[in-house]
């Protein structure tokens, strides 16, 4: 996981899919606290502290179950 951060920001978002994966999960676990709602701003200003593509990330944290939110799009929460 290291390989992936420089100064504590990803240098790239992995095209692997089961690399991606494991980023996902780290970041699921290091930005998101379980049992509780987030903003689509609060979930994008927590991605941009580690890449400038926050919709990118928040997209592949959605697509993997790691962040859920209602068909509204209303909020985010911690998904598995």
């Amino acid at each position: 996981m290291e390989a992936l951060f420089s100064h504590g920001r990803l240098v790239a978002i992995p095209r692997k899919e089961a690399r991606r994966e494991q980023l996902l999960v780290h970041l699921a676990d290091t930005l998101f606290e379980r049992e509780r709602s987030y903003t689509e701003r609060e979930v994008n200003e927590a991605l941009l502290t580690v890449h400038e593509d926050c919709s990118a990330l928040r997209r592949y944290l959605v697509v993997a179950g790691l962040l859920v939110r209602p068909r509204d799009g209303s909020s985010y929460r911690r998904g598995r």
